[in-house]
């Protein structure tokens, strides 16, 4: 009896807890600059390297240090890029214009993680609630960069593919 009782008593408490289900918040585990740092040299730069390319490049629309920051012959698994330097820079002429480049990237960024010649960004992603438009929600969106040679070589993100204009 006491262990139907407990049953009975965790799937209350399961079903219960389908309604009432409330999503955290998404937030950076810690400032930039501490997510920029590792005890080993190689991911420290390499977490570096993805970081500066963010701000430069993606975030203040300098395309002219695309050499800089990816290898010529970059790998790109977003379905709405095509591949190479050229290509990510033609990508991203199309919607981008120079601005200040700032110290930090200026989004959300909850994480920066490091392995091998791997380098994830995970960052803080809003969204409209698709049950009620007055409302917002968070969510994470991941990016993901292999490094060789000291470049950009690959990338890989949730993207999903877009209906061209």
């Amino acid at each position: 009896m006491k262990y139907l009782s407990l049953s009975l008593f965790g799937a209350i408490l399961m079903l219960s807890s389908i309604k009432t289900f409330a999503q955290l918040p998404v937030k950076p585990l810690a400032p930039q600059e501490q997510l920029l740092k590792s005890d080993n040299p190689t991911l420290e730069r390499n977490k570096k390297l993805v970081y500066d390319m963010w701000r430069e490049f993606l975030e203040g629309g300098h395309l002219e240090v695309a050499e800089k920051y990816f290898d010529e012959n970059y790998m790109q698994h977003n379905p709405n890029a095509a591949i190479g330097r050229k290509a990510v820079v033609d990508f991203f002429a199309k919607f981008t214009k120079p601005q200040p480049i700032a110290n930090n990237i200026k989004s959300s960024v909850v994480a920066i993680i490091a392995e091998g010649d791997l380098v994830m960004l995970s960052f803080v992603r809003e969204m409209p609630d698709p049950v009620d438009k007055s409302k917002k929600y968070t969510t994470t969106w991941f990016d993901l960069f292999r490094i060789e040679n000291g470049k950009i070589a690959e990338h890989w993100d949730c993207a999903e593919k877009m209906k061209p204009n």
